[in-house]
């Protein structure tokens, strides 16, 4: 959130239903983003947005207030699919809240969700962008986590042939990570309009607090306070957060 206030970018602020568990609730998770955007004096847009969630867990964070969802029914068939993403879509707008769907399921595994890195179908997409979605994740070769040294890298022919088969839809990239900026931006320019990010704040969190533990600095004074531990992982992720805005282009476009 600072980072996007200090850049005047707009910003997604994605939850796992992992974390949600972790961070005590959806409703906690609410109660906390609305007090630091109000706290911190935040203007610029934000979106509170569930990542991947099931049936039941995107009718809970709507009920919680969450801003946006996202219902991933691409391990059902794609007429299972189609009427649960409808359920969801018709609750949600009632509500003024954003819906995503998914179509082909990303590769890897993001909290117990395992997804076999599908190329989805440019024909199913455009089924179920027609419900009136408003934004498409569709599966072209990207994974979750951190990419493997043999990737083929993504799939520009399937992507192009979805973005001409949804038309003006926004498509969503799922596995941000480890992708060449310049796939990121031929990406950008075929319809990517959203674009999550996940394991690299973890990764380069993760180092920076490596770093102030093996320089001994936990062992000195109060060092071990989690709020001195954990602030070089912080300015770690604002610096990451910061490079993604830059390249996505959506620094001062609040």
């Amino acid at each position: 959130l600072l980072t996007a206030q200090e850049n005047n970018s707009p910003v997604i602020l994605g939850v796992s239903e992992g974390a949600g568990k972790y961070m005590g609730g959806y409703k906690t998770i609410v109660g906390m983003v609305n007090g630091m955007l109000e706290e911190l004096k935040i203007t610029v847009p934000v979106a509170l947005h569930l990542d991947h969630g099931s049936y039941d867990g995107a009718l809970k964070v709507i009920e919680a207030g969450f801003s946006s969802v996202m219902f991933d029914g691409s391990h059902y068939s794609i007429e299972e699919n189609i009427e649960k993403t409808t359920e969801i879509i018709k609750i949600a707008n009632a509500k003024g809240i954003s819906v995503e769907a998914e179509v082909g399921s990303i590769g890897g595994e993001e909290d117990g969700v395992v997804g076999a890195g599908e190329i989805a179908d440019p024909a199913e997409c455009k089924q179920i962008a027609d419900l009136g979605v408003d934004m498409l994740a569709a599966g072209i070769g990207n994974i979750h986590g951190q990419y493997p040294e043999n990737w083929a890298g993504l799939n520009f022919e399937a992507l192009a042939a979805i973005n001409k088969s949804t038309g003006q839809m926004p498509l969503v990239l799922h596995g941000g990570t480890g992708i060449s900026e310049e796939m990121i931006k031929e990406a950008i320019s075929l319809g990517v309009s959203k674009i999550n990010v996940n394991t690299e704040c973890q990764l380069v969190f993760a180092e920076a607090t490596r770093k102030y533990i093996e320089a001994g600095k936990d062992l000195e004074g109060k060092g071990f306070d989690p709020r001195k531990l954990l602030a070089p992982g912080l300015e770690a992720i604002k610096a990451t957060v910061k490079e993604k805005m830059e390249l996505f282009g959506s620094i001062n476009q609040a």
